[in-house]
């Protein structure tokens, strides 16, 4: 789970953090990795919100690149040959859904190319990536899309998608005031002084 950003649309909150009934986001998010896949990891530059989450917690190891760098994190510090890779904003994942994209992976990295564009950050990679996305990365400031083709990745169709997903939802993240307001979401309960 990438939870790397400034999120400065929303005053610095860490997404993650943000609440969907009695958990956050993070919460829920991690427990359902455990269920499916046995682990999880959290990227983070600012680790503090995390570290209570009972997961390993990586900063980007090549700062400035942000969902790209986040990649590369976690690739770099994967334990597992392939790697679901999320941001920490998106409250609506679906397992049947994760499943339906494990079963369409290709050889090195599964995403699919939903009406609003490419859907890097609910895709699976594999750490076979890892020496492209880190030549890229390295060099330049890449996007998803660009890391997705140059490593050959299956891009699954909306059409394709629509068949477990057909309104996106599990594409949904929080960026704004009306995004919290339009997904159900609150606010963390920070301590004092604005940071957890």
């Amino acid at each position: 789970m990438l939870a790397g950003g400034q999120a400065t649309r929303l005053g610095g909150v860490p997404k993650g953090l943000l609440r969907s009934g009695p958990a956050t986001i993070a919460e829920r998010s991690l427990a359902l990795f455990r269920e499916l896949f046995g682990r999880a990891l959290v990227v983070a530059n600012d680790p503090g919100p995390y570290l209570r989450l009972g997961v390993p917690v990586v900063p980007d190891r090549i700062p400035g690149k942000g969902a790209p760098g986040g990649l590369h994190a976690a690739l770099a510090a994967a334990e597992t040959g392939w790697l679901f890779v999320v941001g920490c904003d998106m409250p609506l994942l679906d397992p049947r859904a994760i499943r339906f994209l494990w079963a369409r992976r290709g050889m090195t990295a599964a995403a699919v190319e939903w009406e609003r564009g490419f859907e890097g950050l609910h895709a699976f990679w594999s750490r076979d990536c890892l020496g492209t996305v880190e030549r890229m990365v390295s060099s330049g400031d890449p996007s998803l899309r660009a890391l997705a083709a140059a490593v050959g990745a299956r891009i699954v169709p909306a059409a394709e998608w629509r068949e477990v997903d057909p309104l996106g939802r599990s594409f949904e993240n929080a960026n704004t005031e009306a995004d919290l307001l339009r997904l159900g979401l609150e606010p963390p309960d920070l301590p004092r002084g604005g940071s957890a």
